[in-house]
């Protein structure tokens, strides 16, 4: 345990980098999937077809290989960025398809009338689906969500092999440079992943709960 405990600074750098690298990809591919969904149930044919293209392409993409385009092929493309800003492109952009998925559930499970009512009251579609649509489809979709959360969380460790300084780095760094204490280090690490998933499990718990009573 010396060595985790001799490199606790390390280890919160790479806490931090985990971190912001797992709230501001959520917030993106949140907005970003919610977008997508309103596109799948969209009247407009193209935009319908261009939603679901998008989610089975990127769904059926190794992370790996989505990584691999932001962090090589985009700077081909004259877009230079720093390994963080690209390793938030990628996930955000892997993980945006289930966030749609688990919205459109939502979507689907509220009842038709809702969206006829409000076309009825003069609301275009975008409206309704603002103010009517979403707000009952997020309610039914908590856990689902959550859980594209934990596993968007437990994936940032793939950045690791692409530069960005985050907890899975830091410990692979660590781990080579403690050949003897590889087991120390490496639970440390799976302790601070712990630290940022069981509270979110937690979180879908009571909002679960606090919604199933709003209906």
């Amino acid at each position: 345990m010396d060595a985790v405990l001799d490199n606790l600074d390390t280890f919160r750098q790479g806490f931090i980098t985990t971190l912001a690298l797992t709230v501001v990809s959520t917030v993106l591919a949140l907005v970003l999937g919610t977008l997508l969904a309103a596109m799948r149930v969209s009247p407009v044919p193209t935009l319908r077809a261009a939603g679901a293209t998008y989610v089975e392409v990127v769904r059926n993409t190794p992370l790996t290989l989505v990584f691999f385009f932001a962090v090589f092929v985009l700077p081909q493309l004259d877009i230079r960025l720093s390994f963080f800003v690209f390793a938030v492109i990628a996930v955000t952009v892997y993980h945006a398809a289930f966030f749609c998925e688990a919205v459109r559930s939502g979507i689907n499970a509220v009842g038709v009338g809702q969206a006829e009512a409000a076309r009825s009251i003069g609301l275009t579609f975008t409206q309704s689906m603002r103010l009517v649509v979403l707000p009952q489809a997020f309610r039914t979709v908590v856990p689902p969500l959550i859980n594209v959360v934990i596993a968007l969380t437990k994936n940032t460790s793939i950045a690791a092999a692409f530069g960005v300084v985050e907890l899975t780095a830091v410990a692979t760094r660590l781990a080579n440079a403690n050949s003897d204490a590889v087991i120390a280090i490496f639970l440390g690490s799976a302790v601070c992943y712990l630290a940022l998933t069981l509270p979110s499990g937690w979180l879908a718990g009571r909002l679960e709960r606090r919604v199933a009573v709003a209906r």
